[in-house]
């Protein structure tokens, strides 16, 4: 085994004590102490340098059956995470290394080496391996061109556009030849940079207006793809904006995780039977079949800057929580990183 002396004690980590009632509650995280431990054989020490908080792991918090195991109470969380490591009991995998993995939430971690993914620093900024050349980012390729089967010439329409997945949806479209990128966020600012930056043909601010009245605006024509991120008034109003053959993909829908009552679908769901509609939810870990791909096609766009990226960064494993709050409230501007 190969190790560096000189290493912490101890390591603050990220606990759930309780499971939020509707909108999480500080009082419902612990940041706890641990001790620094050295790698068993076959696993890693890693100085974690950059942490991921996602919209998903709301669903993590509770003990609801889903499609993947609920955070434990009394035991730290998990997430996407990049970081250095600082010893080594693993051939393959050398002190110095810099690799990808999921167990965030953490200052340092102990990780089995099949579960490491060894990645360049020189090629991409560490923290984009956590957003557009990472998780985010091929949820945002395979969502549209698997899921929703997008051809060229669709008009295509993002909700939680400035995120980032959807801002990541919008430009892969446009540079894949759609006739028109339609996007909501919650900003005026927001809104502008879609259009300015990243090149939507129109946009517009949910709050401003009824979803459906802003939708009809911006889509007079209708829209062949809706890629949802929000569920709720969005998915009604892009039912109802559907043209014929066209395409929904279910990626998320942040406005109900909070919600402590069921949720009514959208009213309008008969229009599919009009429009031969289609609506189908995914989850990006039923597609890594296209990792290679997506990197290839993806990755120099992000390196000629035909593909412009955000991201917004909170500093330090205590502003960890509050990060992820940000993104519940939709604070973030493209991908929410914490730096450690």
């Amino acid at each position: 085994m190969t190790e560096t002396p000189q290493l912490p004690a101890v390591s603050r980590e990220w606990h759930l004590v309780s499971r939020p009632v509707g909108v999480p509650k500080p009082e419902d995280f612990a940041l706890v102490e641990t001790e620094v431990r050295q790698p068993g054989e076959g696993q890693v020490l890693v100085r974690n340098k950059y942490l991921s908080v996602d919209p998903y792991m709301r669903g993590r918090m509770s003990d609801a059956k889903s499609y993947v195991a609920p955070f434990e109470l009394g035991k730290v969380m998990q997430g996407g995470a990049v970081g250095e490591v600082v010893a080594s009991n693993a051939e393959g995998i050398e002190i110095g290394d810099h690799v990808l993995h999921f167990f965030g939430w953490r200052e340092f971690a102990v990780v089995d080496a099949k579960q490491a993914v060894k990645v360049d620093p020189a090629a991409a900024p560490l923290s984009t391996y956590l957003g557009v050349l990472g998780m985010t980012g091929l949820t945002a390729y395979a969502g549209l061109l698997r899921t929703a089967s997008f051809r060229e010439g669709d008009s295509v329409f993002v909700s939680g556009a400035a995120g980032a997945v959807g801002s990541q949806v919008g430009q892969i479209a446009k540079l894949k030849g759609a006739s028109r990128v339609i996007g909501s966020a919650g900003s005026d600012e927001k809104v502008k940079l879609l259009v300015e930056e990243y090149g939507f043909d129109a946009a517009f601010n949910y709050k401003n207006g009824p979803v459906n009245a802003q939708l009809r605006e911006a889509a007079p024509d209708g829209v062949d793809v809706y890629f949802d991120n929000v569920g709720g008034d969005h998915l009604e109003a892009a039912i109802g904006r559907l043209n014929r053959d066209g395409r929904i993909a279910i990626c998320g829908a942040i406005s109900v995780y909070n919600s402590t009552e069921p949720v009514p679908g959208p009213k309008n769901l008969a229009r599919l039977i009009q429009t031969r509609g289609r609506i189908e939810g995914f989850l990006v870990g039923d597609h890594y079949d296209m990792q290679a791909q997506f990197v290839q096609e993806v990755g120099p766009w992000v390196a000629s800057g035909a593909l412009k990226y955000r991201e917004t960064v909170a500093e330090g494993i205590e502003n960890n929580l509050e990060a992820f709050f940000g993104v519940l409230r939709g604070d973030n501007t493209g991908k929410m990183i914490v730096k450690l």
